[in-house]
């Protein structure tokens, strides 16, 4: 009995003993065939230098300062002696005015020929400058007040920057940046202030960007500068004389909704240059001017 407990005893020993060999048999196996993921990476080296980042961003030219030119009596417009992108004088003779008392008055006075009375008031400019509209035309009525011509400052010229508000945090004032023109030309500026409005639409910001350069520009009304169909060449009708209107080449410089900078040829103040009917004209045009 004690033999037969024996022998069972080692049989179970000898059971036992063989399944823990083959257990780690077959785990020591496992561990050898099961193979190791290696993840394909690069590098990269530390370095020390310094960090620039560029933005590039629209902006728009635009006269900051400017006059208005008011009516100072109601009457009837008699004279214009000014067109738009002319630049004038301080104290220049703008428009002149004939007075509703003038015209109530005009058929006494031709009835008796020993009366004068022109009752004509004389509009003059404040400042120099370049005109940047005119309201009215001749033979229109004008109340005291009304607003008649609109003079840009040409020392005044800026560029209206619009900044995204996710970019704002960048923007400093003082700092300096570079417009480039159309042409290709590109100019020093200096961020100067911040506008107090915003556009909600486009979510931006505004800031003046004041040129480096301060110097006085030649401008033109746009509708006085032609160019050919690929936009290669430009030129200008301008008067020899009053009956004479010939072909200048321009080089065009900024830009916007209205007004156009000469960079050359440098045009005199006392040039007259083509506004309307230029379209088409040849060189050594024959023209009739019309007010």
């Amino acid at each position: 009995m004690i033999t037969f407990i024996r022998t069972k005893f080692l049989l179970v020993l000898i059971i036992l003993s063989s399944m823990i060999l083959l257990s780690c048999r077959h785990g020591a196996q496992t561990s050898e065939d099961t193979p190791v993921v290696k993840t394909p990476v690069t590098i990269a080296a530390v370095e020390y230098k310094s960090v620039a980042s560029t933005v590039t961003l629209p902006a728009v030219a635009t006269y900051l300062n400017k006059s208005i030119v008011r009516a100072t009596t109601s009457g009837i417009i008699d004279k214009i002696l000014i067109d738009p992108g002319q630049s004038i004088t301080d104290n220049q003779l703008l428009f002149a005015i004939r007075t509703r008392e003038a015209m109530a008055l005009d058929k006494s006075l031709h009835s008796d020929s020993s009366l004068t009375f022109k009752g004509s008031i004389n509009i003059f400019s404040h400042k120099e400058g370049v005109i940047n509209s005119i309201a009215y035309q001749k033979g229109d009525f004008v109340q005291e007040g009304d607003e008649m011509a609109v003079i840009s400052d040409q020392s005044s010229l800026v560029f209206i920057l619009d900044v995204p508000i996710e970019l704002d945090r960048y923007i400093t004032f003082n700092r300096k940046c570079r417009i480039t023109l159309p042409d290709s030309r590109n100019i020093d500026a200096t961020i100067t202030r911040k506008l107090s409005e915003m556009d909600m639409q486009s979510q931006t910001v505004r800031y003046i960007v004041k040129p480096a350069s301060a110097e006085k520009a030649i401008v033109l009304p746009k509708q006085a500068v032609l160019g050919n169909e690929t936009q290669t060449e430009f030129w200008v009708m301008k008067l020899l004389n009053d009956s004479t209107a010939i072909k200048i080449m321009v080089s065009k410089g900024f830009e916007n909704s209205q007004e156009v900078e000469i960079t050359t040829p440098a045009f005199l103040r006392t040039d007259r240059i083509v506004l309307t009917g230029n379209y088409g004209l040849p060189d050594t045009a024959r023209v009739t001017i019309t007010k």
